[in-house]
């Protein structure tokens, strides 16, 4: 009986987890993504000859993107009445954004289950991008960094007074540093992420890519 219900909440949590096509407007809090550049680029961005890889963009944390999401899982493709975004509303985003694509495809995956309009969407989260103070010493890597994953994050946690440890995380992909996510409430303030979500990097040599 007990190895019956343990199977059912394993079952139940990973539907969650993957879950689709949800009811828009109904999630608990958003993770604020924010990928760094470079590591895009070294990952997926060069073998695409995206210009957010060209030499001299400067670019250091990008915003990903702003996902709703359930105290457990979260939903993505949403069903919504509201409708996608202009090409003018995706490429107005490209200055936070890194380009114009990857805001028609986070407003696919994840706005549509924020609820709102498309405009209103890419507002939110240019405002939670712009409630959270990327540290200035991000800007003068100009050689590969070895360090910890919570180097980083210390840096995000003393330059944003009210930021928690357990309100950011830290992720890695192929031992390169690969996103900040910072939990919001509805309405942008900190608050302590959901256990899913808490998966920091635990590498000791992980690699900070030079600013391009």
């Amino acid at each position: 009986m007990r190895l019956t219900a343990l199977l059912v909440a394993l079952m139940c949590w990973a539907g969650a987890a993957r879950a689709e096509g949800e009811r828009a407007g109904a999630f608990d809090y958003y993770v604020l993504s924010l990928s760094w550049s470079a590591a895009w680029c070294a990952l997926e961005g060069d073998a695409r000859r995206d210009p957010q890889c060209d030499a001299g963009r400067g670019l250091t944390f990008v915003l990903h993107g702003l996902w709703p999401q359930y105290e457990t899982g979260w939903p993505s493709h949403c069903r919504t009445v509201e409708r996608d975004p202009t090409r003018a509303e995706t490429a107005a985003m490209a200055d936070v954004m890194g380009g114009a694509g990857a805001a028609f495809y986070q407003w696919k995956k994840h706005g549509r289950c924020s609820g709102l309009p498309p405009a209103d969407y890419y507002r939110t989260a240019r405002e939670a991008f712009g409630r959270v103070a990327i540290p200035d010493l991000f800007a003068r890597v100009s050689r590969p960094l070895t360090l910890p994953a919570s180097v980083v994050e210390a840096a995000f946690l003393e330059a944003n007074p009210g930021l928690s440890r357990d309100a950011i995380t830290i992720t890695c992909k192929d031992g390169l540093i690969q996103e900040a996510r910072i939990c919001l409430t509805r309405d942008l303030a900190f608050r302590r992420c959901g256990a899913d979500v808490i998966r920091d990097c635990r590498l000791k040599d992980a690699v900070l890519e030079p600013v391009r």
